[in-house]
Formats: structure tokens, sequence, C-alpha cells
């Protein structure tokens, strides 16, 4: 979508690829053109080099930009469409080579004199090479795929012992995410900021730097939320990292935009980290202050245009800030989300930009990465530009999944985040409060309705309405009956009560209690029942069914279920079954895992037992809910 958007104002047509996951996407609807390139699972369309170049020889494209994924750093598939006579927009396969292999890039910044942490950038994958290093390097220490990027392929090492796993692990999912399994090993550097630096080149060999981007929040190696300036980088500091950055550049003949990464240690050390040789997820911020639109700049670098922009030129205004949008939810450990969007509203205003992938109706799946949108804001200070993105969050939200909305607006309100003091540790040090907070009686009302409304559907009008109870966190339980002469919901608790209508919008009700009026928003998700409060943190609810029973109910929400069944928590492929029938299981002990949204989850044995049974093999598909292996308690 973001790339399009340029394509449209260069009066240049956009052509879109899909797999059958992606058939009612957005950006196959917002494109000129669109064609299918294969099923659902990424190495059988997305990564399948010869599905994407054909169909851009079928388009008869002129020339095709990577995005952010995939194949995007895949020097293959530069060479592969260079040979079909069609624009790579991206750097040459070369210089993609020197600097996508993570390994080969640190031995490149090394060369020119840019300091890198010690590690293990060997060829050889045998474990017991990798144990003999990890013990030479010492612990912490990361495991990390060399193909790959964006927390793919990575595993935290705090004890030898669970190196095996690990590496295992990443080799697994970086094969699944960039189709390459080789892994290396790096000395885990504590608290250090993520700091990297935006270039451009173009093949005349001219090159210029936009200046630094502070990504150190970040979740299991995941950005979530990028910034621009860094607060903890001096003009000295900027003028070395920029320096650095295209040292390395020029040493491997970079084209195009790329991104250099480093870490900054508390003593203000950088060390050289990798190099995105591909246009960033938060390049926006960069945008914001620089007023440079950066796929304009890639088309025209691919054109064989030279860069118009000089290293003077580069004139940074204000602050930009973005946080990014998961399908995920915060409350049952950032497991992935997926289901039909049933209602979307984003933000606008002065200095807020929105880059959004779905919209109302939009079916998210577990197949492909979770984040959904990203919002940006920007203003002449830091100060302000975290006011509007505080701003821009209230009036975001996602209905019909879970999303990381409220977590979010937690997250910069919390006051060391407003001061500027983050790190890649930020989220181990300060714990995210939880949306399970307990309603104010209004909100009550319309968590009930939305509940009910969209659990048991708009119920036909009949002489007596049909009842369903329901379950709040403070454990309220509700009556919550259906009033067809008014058109809208009773809900009942002791002696109170009140009217709950739809208020035209999926996800919006009128709540009427008493000479009191409220509007508020809510809907349903996998796990319960989510309101839009305008507080920092969401408010989570969980929903009866009819027919159950109200404390049994209540319990197995507080508690997750008690019985002796290992479920899937999202849909998503199982990659490894860690256990047979028979088994001696300790409580919390792996026994399977499934990849969903191109990352793993573990399934653990829910309390001390004997495995009863084994309901899947590696390589099966599987639902949420579905149960995978089945533990009896011991004798």
């Amino acid at each position: 979508m973001r790339i399009a958007r340029t394509c449209r104002a260069m009066g240049i047509t956009s052509i879109a690829v899909y797999s059958d996951a992606d058939a009612e996407a957005l950006h196959v609807r917002e494109c000129d053109e669109a064609l299918r390139i294969g099923p659902a699972p990424a190495r059988e369309s997305y990564l399948d080099i010869g599905a994407v170049v054909a169909a851009a020889r079928t388009a008869r494209a002129d020339a095709v930009h990577p995005g952010y994924g995939f194949l995007s750093e895949n020097a293959d598939f530069a060479q592969a469409c260079l040979d079909a006579q069609l624009i790579f927009v991206g750097p040459p396969p070369a210089a993609m080579e020197a600097v996508g292999d993570k390994i080969a890039a640190k031995r490149t910044a090394a060369t020119v004199g840019v300091p890198t942490v010690p590690g293990y950038l060997g060829e050889e994958q045998n474990v017991d090479v990798f144990v003999r290093e990890a013990k030479r390097i010492g612990t912490p220490l990361i495991v990390k795929a060399a193909a790959g990027g964006g927390g793919k392929g990575m595993r935290l090492v705090r004890d030898l012992a669970q190196l095996h796993d690990a590496i295992e692990g990443a080799q697994r999912e970086a094969r699944s995410a960039f189709g390459d399994g080789t892994v290396f090993l790096e000395k885990y550097l504590e608290s250090p900021r993520h700091v990297e630096v935006q270039i451009l080149g173009d093949r005349h060999g001219a090159y210029v730097h936009l200046n630094e981007r502070d990504c150190s929040i970040q979740r299991r190696h995941q950005k979530i939320v990028e910034e621009t300036p860094s607060p903890a980088v001096t003009p000295q500091l900027r003028k070395e990292l920029g320096k650095a950055a295209l040292r390395v550049a020029a040493a491997v003949g970079y084209e195009n935009a790329g991104t250099v990464e480093f870490m900054l240690a508390p003593d203000g050390a950088f060390y050289f980290l990798e190099v995105n040789a591909r246009l960033q997820v938060e390049h926006p911020v960069t945008e914001m202050v620089t007023g440079i639109d950066l796929v304009r700049e890639q088309i025209q670098i691919a054109a064989g245009a030279k860069l118009d922009i000089a290293q003077d030129d580069v004139a940074p205004h204000g602050h930009a800030i973005e946080a990014r949008i998961y399908a995920e939810d915060p409350a049952n450990g950032f497991l992935p989300s997926s289901g039909r969007v049933l209602d979307v509203r984003w933000p606008s205003g002065p200095g807020i930009r929105v880059d959004a992938g779905i919209d109302a109706g939009s079916i998210v799946t577990t197949d492909y990465d979770p984040m959904l949108a990203k919002v940006i804001a920007h203003g002449e200070s830091r100060a302000e530009a975290l006011g509007r993105l505080q701003a821009a969050l209230r009036e975001c939200h996602v209905a019909g999944i879970s999303t990381n909305v409220g977590f979010l607006r937690w997250l910069v309100h919390e006051p060391d985040f407003a001061a500027g003091k983050t790190a890649t540790d930020f989220l181990d040090s300060h714990a995210w409060p939880g949306a399970d907070v307990d309603p104010s009686r209004e909100q009550l009302w319309a968590l009930a309705a939305a509940g009910a409304l969209q659990t048991l559907g708009a119920w036909r009008p009949a002489p007596q309405g049909r009842t369903v109870r329901f379950v709040a966190p403070a454990a309220h339980a509700i009556e919550v009956s259906h009033d067809w002469r008014s058109g809208g919901w009773r809900c009942r608790e002791a002696q109170r009560e009140a009217l709950v209508r739809a208020a035209g919008e999926p996800t919006e009700f009128d709540v009427h209690e008493s000479a009191q009026h409220h509007r508020l928003r809510a809907w349903r998700t996998e796990t319960g029942v989510e309101l839009a409060a305008g507080e920092p943190a969401q408010r989570r609810a969980y929903v009866l069914d009819a027919l159950e029973d109200v404390a049994h109910a209540g319990a197995h929400a507080a508690a997750g279920g008690g019985s002796g069944s290992a479920t899937a928590p999202m849909s998503g492929t199982v990659v490894k079954i860690d256990c047979a029938p028979g088994a001696v299981v300790s409580a919390h002990q792996v026994l399977a895992v499934i990849e969903a949204m191109k990352m793993e989850h573990a399934i653990t044995a829910p309390f001390d037992g004997r495995v009863r049974s084994v309901h899947v093999r590696t390589g099966d598909r599987v639902d949420a809910g579905a149960v995978l292996v089945e533990v009896e308690p011991a004798a």
C-alpha cells in the first residue's frame, strides 16, 4: 500500500501479487492490477522466486519493488529479476550478497574499521562447533539468522543448556521466513540502544545518509516503536554513525536505499550490527522529519538517475515517532490474533500519518507477519510528537480481533519512555499493567451488550427475549436479554438496569441508564470482549455462552481452563513434536511447537503428568483451540 501510494503520485501503474490467503487483502483491491502467485504457505507463493518473476512477465511489468520482507533481501531473487530484464528496485545482487548475509556484512564492517560485536561468524553449522564457540564467547549470547531480520530466527541464550534448542528453533524459523537456515552467534550486550542510519546510494558512486532512528523499544527482538532523532545521540555521535554507515556502504558498492544498524552501549560506544538491504518498516519517521519520499528516491535510483540530494541538503525538522499496530493479544502472552476485522477507526489531525494494510472487512490470517498498520506522529519537538501520538492512539481501534493498541497506549504514557530513557530491554523492566481492569458501570453495560450481540447475533423478535449470562473481570454476573420492541438489549445486575442499542456502526453502542446516556465502542475478539474507553489501556472482559454456568465459566476465564489438554492458542502449523505417548512430563515442559505469523510458539504441559496421547504430526495445520497433546496426572 505504501509503495503503491508513491507509484500513483509518479504516474506509475502498481501491480500487486497475492497468495490464496490474501485474495481479499486491501493491497489486492487498491493496486491497479493484481495477480495470484500461489497457495497460502510463503514457500509456495511469496518466497517462490519463479512464481514472482513469472507474474511480473505476465503483467509486462518494467520493475519489481520487493517491499519490506520475504524476498526483499534475497540476492538470488534480485539476480532473477535482472535475468528476466526486470528493473530490481534495490541494491545489485553482489552488494546485497555482501551485506544481506549478516556474517559477510560483519566481516566487511571490520575491514573498514567499524567496530563489531564479538561472536562466531564461521560457515560451519555443526552443533558441536556452536557449543565450542559459545563457550568461548560466553553467555548471554544471541543466536541469529544470517539471511533475515525483523526478529525472525533469533534466540537469546543465557544458559548453555538452552543452546541446542535455540539453534534448532532459530534455524527452523529462518528457513521458513527467509528460505535460509544459516545462523551465527553474537555476544549479547546488556541494556543497549538499537540505533540505525538511513542511507541512499546511486550507481554513480554518490552516497548520503539521512541521520539516525532509535528503535530500542522491542519485544522478542521485534521493533514496536521507532523515532528520530534518537534521544541519546549527540551531534558528534550522529556524524560518527553517519560516516561509519557510509564506509560500509561504499565498501560493497551499495546502491539504492538501505539501513545500517548499530548497537549503542550505555557508555556511548557503538557496534555495527547489520545492514538491511531494503526499505525499512520504520522509514516513515525519516520521511516526516526530512520531507524526502524514500520510495520515490528508490525508484529514481533504480531507473539510473543520479542522487539529487547532497549531504548538506539533509536538514531534519522536528521529531517523529512511529508505533506499530500488531494483530496480537497482549493479555495472552502477545500470541497472534486472527479473524475478520469488524470495524477500523484510524486517527487524523496535524502531524499524523497512518500507513495501513487493512480496513473493515479484512481477514487477518496467521500465515504471515502480524503487523497491521503504523501510526506516525510528527511535531516541532519530541514532546509535541509524543503528545500527538498519545492522542492518535486514543482515537485508534481495530475491532473483531485482538491488537496491541491498548498496550501501545500504556507504553507511550510510561514516564521513562516519555523521558527518552529507553533500551532494548525496556519491556523487561517495565511491566505492562494489562487490560483486565474493572470497567465503570456504563462500560460494563456496553461490554455485556457487545458480547451478547456478537455471540448470538441479532435475535429474531419473539414473545420472550432470550438471556445470556456474562462475566466481567470483577466477576459481575449480568443477564442480557434482547428487547425486540425497543430494538436493544436489557442489561440487568441486581437492582440496576440499562438499555443498550446498537448505534448504527457494528461496534458502536448507546447506553441509556436512568437519565444518563453514553456512546461507547465495544467488540468481540477471540478471547472475550474489548472496549475502546479512551484510556491508556483498553478494557477487556469475558463473555459466556447462553447456556453456560456463571460460576464455572468465571473460574475458567480466570484460570484459562484446567484440563489436561495442551491446545493450540492460535491457528498455525505444527513444526515440532517433543513428546510421545507414555512420556513423563513436568509442568511447563515443551510438548510441541507451532508456527504462526512467521514466529514459533511453544505448547507446554499444563501440569506434572504422563502423556496420554498425541493428536497431531509435524506439518499438520491446526485451528485455534485444537487439542495437540493430552496429559493425565501422574499416578
